[in-house]
């Protein structure tokens, strides 16, 4: 099943979503103010380039009168849950037209392959079973069908270079990892700066940040931790969120050097996979 063209009995998500809105007689923006939604948003939906989330497929439902068809409508993937604390915050990222990611040790979800999630997942305790493990891939991996669009979100990279150093999943998939950051960033999809050891103490240092914009409503910020998360939309502190990023970001290392730096820690993990035999 693909994560741009959701399908149910054979139907494409967006076509059933535009049959039923000319149905009502409605415009899509008409419907995206019936339903609390953008006009580009419901645009992306019935043009197969977004899968609404659960809250989305509710509001489209009260807004055509159509008795739950649009939550039954979402492929199983979409329904499976991530951690509680995320939850919002992940609804939200489907409707943002900026993204701005900060990893500290970690490389961002949305840039994970799926050998490299795999050994974050792993590591997790308590210890996954398979069957919730093969969930969470499967999730994640659907998160980043937004990337297919390439113009939005406009997604800003900040990775600090801890997160380039620790080979979760093996010197193979490590590289793997980053040769897909760089091919994202070489089609000018992703934006990526590096804040190499060099910088020492930075304006982020304490906390991975999200930051997301949106078309119709103020910027939030999103902080997480050990089986915790923070979404924030208070302006003020989002204010300054969005500032301790700014400050960060004068620090790292221009896209292109940065893109360089990868390519540059792939190939050392390339060479010691080779020198060792190691994986």
């Amino acid at each position: 099943m693909s994560g741009t063209q959701a399908r149910k009995n054979g139907t494409p998500y967006g076509d059933e979503l535009k049959a039923r809105r000319e149905q009502a007689g409605l415009t899509q923006a008409e419907l995206a103010a019936l339903a609390f939604m953008t006009h580009t948003h419901i645009a992306h939906i019935e043009a197969g380039r977004r899968i609404p989330s659960l809250s989305d497929a509710r509001r489209l439902d009260d807004a055509l009168q159509t008795g739950g068809v649009f939550v039954r409508f979402l492929p199983d993937a979409k329904r499976r849950k991530v951690a509680k604390h995320f939850e919002a915050a992940r609804e939200l990222e489907s409707q943002a037209s900026m993204i701005r990611e900060f990893g500290l040790t970690l490389i961002p979800g949305l840039l994970q392959t799926e050998a490299y999630m795999r050994a974050v997942f792993r590591a997790y305790f308590p210890v996954k079973s398979k069957q919730k493990l093969e969930e969470a891939v499967t999730t994640r991996l659907e998160r980043a069908h937004i990337l297919e669009d390439p113009l939005s979100p406009h997604l800003t990279a900040l990775l600090d270079e801890a997160a380039l150093r620790r080979p979760h999943g093996g010197l193979v998939a490590m590289a793997e990892q980053l040769r897909h950051i760089v091919a994202l960033g070489e089609r000018d999809r992703v934006r990526v700066h590096v804040l190499p050891y060099g910088v020492g103490c930075h304006a982020l240092i304490e906390s991975n940040l999200r930051l997301m914009w949106f078309e119709d409503m103020p910027p939030v910020a999103y902080t997480d931790g050990l089986h915790s998360g923070n979404l924030i939309d208070e302006e003020a502190v989002v204010l300054q969120c969005q500032t301790s990023y700014d400050l960060a970001l004068g620090d790292a290392l221009s896209h292109e050097k940065s893109l360089a730096l990868l390519r540059e820690i792939a190939e050392e993990y390339e060479h010691e996979h080779r020198s060792t035999g190691m994986a």
